[in-house]
């Protein structure tokens, strides 16, 4: 029951002493790429940024306890720190303190929903949001996100509420850009790149948030226009329920739930690709109890909504991560520093946190993917640019669902038109195959060969209806049995069981008769609690499409 619960007991049961090395340095490299990070995300999300590291203090701490993935590392992401900065502007109205603390409750009402959904068992909604469009969302997300830092970059103020205010004001106030600012940001940007290809294990980003403190608060650089972060507070996060109830706070509901979905599916993709890389499988229903947990403790703590994000995960993992005790020593290391090191912070300027955004999202849009989709399938492709430009003119919330309703349109309207093949025997064999496309196939004289290649449902059972007849009424030498072979066919409702009972009546009517084989077990429990056995005759699985064609052929 506690490794149930509480998945930790299996691995720290299993630990090796040689592990504990590497579980270590992970931790301390994740604390080091985490730190700068999370101040970063927590600017984008409106907060102050001792926020974002409270996230990944407490999120790590108790996902280890409770998560499935050994690599897996928690905290803010950009996506979640966008949508938590542009929905909670308007229900803040400037407030800093009401920002934070709806901050926290949406983090809370997060939890509720996952802990919820684990013990309803509904860990298979990371099915409705598509590969597709994740592509188009984190494209638009990273387009958003680009527009709400580049401000930093140039040194301005920025503004807008939209994708085409935001590029107008931008363009608008380059002419006053700050120099100093700007190449400052860019020598940075171009550092990080640097440090990614050629040395990708070392904290690259926190040697560059060391060196520009140092260069702000000892050189003539101070004095040229620089924002900073200000004043951190020293210490651990203060534990207390969020101020504000759910009733007090309008539109926090959709935005937990918001947040919910993509950090699950987040999460859970992260999850599935390193434990794949290393052998193991991770339990997609745990890992609701886990981000549920999680997100209670970063609520109690002050923080927003968590998630388990690819790139620190990919970071916990390349530095040697074997289980999630380098989450452990990862929140330890970045306890030690809200301890003892704030005080060095508050001279960091904004525009080194706006450079590690915008190096961070580069992996959001991904181009070659997108050519991928265009090349072999145009639908997929329109539903990547549906959600990129909902993303964009709508927000990420409405941008993803207006995306997923157009999928599962899309879906609803291939399943309502199955593909309905006619079947010819193989020459030689006793196999049958799609005469459409295999022309070359022994087509069985007076003989119909149906095989529906889906569910027989009520949105479907008309075109199905309309193809089986349109075929019959088009042969050109009288049939007489119409052999239905259900072996692709793994549900039917309902409507499709009267279907066929009034196919079988009205091919009697002009007697023809028929047959169903190699129908499944579920099929064949319908279709007999309808007595379609009566009609029809017996109906066996053991009984093949060659089996009734031999039949019928030699008792002509």
């Amino acid at each position: 029951m506690t490794s149930k619960f509480l998945p930790a007991g299996d691995w720290i049961k299993e630990y090796k002493k040689k592990d504990l090395k590497k579980d270590f340095v992970a931790g301390i490299t994740l604390a080091a790429y985490g730190i700068p990070v999370s101040l970063a995300y927590a600017t984008l999300a409106g907060l102050p940024p001792q926020y974002g590291i409270y996230g990944y203090l407490l999120g790590g701490i108790f996902y280890a306890f409770f998560g499935t993935s050994r690599q897996l590392a928690i905290g803010p992401t950009s996506a979640i720190s966008l949508l938590i900065g542009t929905t909670i502007a308007s229900m803040a109205n400037g407030d800093v303190q009401r920002w934070s603390e709806i901050a926290s409750l949406t983090a809370l009402v997060f939890a509720g929903m996952a802990i919820i959904a684990y013990f309803l068992r509904l860990s298979g909604i990371i099915n409705f949001i598509s590969e597709t469009v994740l592509v188009g969302f984190k494209a638009g997300a990273a387009i958003t996100i680009g527009l709400t830092q580049l401000p930093k970059l140039f040194g301005v103020q920025g503004g807008g509420d939209n994708f085409v205010q935001r590029i107008i004001i931008l363009f608008q106030q380059i002419p006053d850009m700050n120099m100093s600012v700007f190449l400052f940001g860019t020598i940075a940007i171009l550092v990080l790149i640097a440090g990614e290809k050629i040395a990708p294990q070392l904290p690259v980003a926190i040697l560059i948030v060391i060196l520009s403190i140092i260069l702000i608060s000892s050189t003539s650089l101070k004095d040229a226009g620089f924002k900073t972060v200000g004043v951190i507070p020293t210490g651990l996060p203060e534990f207390h329920l969020p101020a504000l109830r759910i009733r007090d706070v309008e539109g926090v509901l959709p935005l937990a739930m918001a947040c919910f979905l993509l950090s699950y599916i987040e999460s859970v993709s992260a999850g599935r690709t390193l434990a794949q890389k290393n052998g193991y499988v991770i339990n997609p229903r745990q890992e609701l109890l886990a981000l549920g947990v999680a997100n209670a403790a970063v609520a109690l703590g002050q923080g927003y909504p968590v998630a388990g994000g690819l790139s620190q995960s990919a970071v916990n993992n390349s530095a040697g991560a074997k289980t999630p005790l380098s989450l452990l020593f990862a929140s330890a290391t970045i306890a030690c520093c809200l301890l003892f090191l704030t005080g060095y912070l508050q001279n960091l300027p904004t525009v080194i946190l706006a450079s590690i955004v915008l190096v961070a999202i580069r992996g959001l849009f991904d181009f070659k993917e997108m050519q991928h989709l265009y090349k072999i399938n145009k639908q997929e492709f329109a539903v990547v640019m549906i959600a990129l430009a909902g993303v964009l003119i709508w927000g990420i919330l409405a941008g993803v669902l207006l995306a997923t309703l157009v999928t599962l349109l899309l879906l609803l309207k291939a399943a309502s038109k199955p593909n309905v093949a006619f079947l010819g025997r193989v020459p030689g064999t006793k196999q049958y195959t799609d005469l459409k496309r295999h022309p070359d196939n022994e087509k069985i004289e007076n003989v119909l060969i149906v095989r529906v290649e889906s569910s027989i449902f009520y949105f479907n059972v008309e075109y199905i209806k309309e193809q089986i007849w349109g075929k019959i009424y088009s042969e050109l030498i009288p049939l007489k049995t119409v052999i239905l072979d259900l072996n692709s066919s793994p549900r039917i409702d309902i409507a499709g069981v009267r279907f066929l009972k009034n196919l079988f009546l009205d091919l009697r009517e002009k007697n023809i008769d028929l047959k169903i084989t190699e129908a499944r077990s579920d099929v064949r429990d319908s279709l007999r609690k309808e007595d379609i056995e009566s009609l029809v005759g017996h109906i066996s699985r053991s009984v093949s499409v060659d089996d009734v064609v031999m039949h019928v052929t030699q008792n002509k």
